[in-house]
């Protein structure tokens, strides 16, 4: 009863989009019909149609709404102080706090892919959006004389790539690396990138 008197205060869709998450995470794409992603929702399969028509387009859906392309563009757009070991601080830890929040569908996304057409484009997007608010970041830094003037679309790809190396390794119960932990990596890499860049 608990459940069901939270449940209301959240929308049919995100009830939808959640439920789908958590199901598909735990059985696969496959593995889940439309009728026990609705049934686990509290909601009728024909409410999950009139929302989306689709399994597919469903599991987009959730990917769009719950990925963090809105969230980092906020960021960019209202929260950085324009130093950089601050910026790529707060950057970094924001990452990490969206991308851990979101395991279940990084989980369905790495183990979907090749199975649902479009699907790959869609996961793309957000962290080629990441990639381009990055890029102008550095560039402005540059600019200011803040940085080296030095391929800024590289440095923002380096950094990314570094950071998902580390929550990849995270998201795998730390099997490659068990010694190294989360947090005292994401400060030693914002410090040593802040290092390498400076003019």
């Amino acid at each position: 009863m608990a459940m069901n008197s939270t449940s209301s205060k959240i929308g049919s869709s995100d009830r939808l989009l959640l439920s789908a998450l958590n199901l598909i995470a735990e059985k696969g794409y496959n593995g889940v019909t439309t009728l026990e992603i609705a049934t686990a929702a509290g909601l009728s399969e024909k409410t999950l149609f009139r929302h989306f028509g689709s399994k597919q387009k469903l599991l987009e859906a959730a990917y769009d709404r719950y990925h963090y392309a809105e969230e980092m563009k906020k960021l960019f757009a209202e929260k950085l102080v324009w130093e950089l070991e601050t910026d790529l601080l707060l950057i970094t830890k924001t990452y990490h706090e969206i991308m851990n929040r979101n395991r279940k569908m990084i989980q369905i996304s790495l183990k979907e892919d090749g199975q649902l057409p479009g699907f790959r484009e869609r996961t793309q997007k957000h962290p080629q959006q990441l990639l381009e608010f990055l890029t102008e970041y550095f560039t402005t830094m540059a600019d200011q004389g803040k940085i080296i003037p030095d391929n800024p679309e590289l440095h923002a790809f380096s950094f990314m790539m570094m950071q998902f190396g580390a929550f990849m390794n995270d998201l795998d119960s730390h099997t490659n690396y068990s010694s190294i932990k989360l947090e005292p990596f994401v400060l030693e890499s914002v410090k040593v990138f802040t290092r390498a860049l400076q003019p």
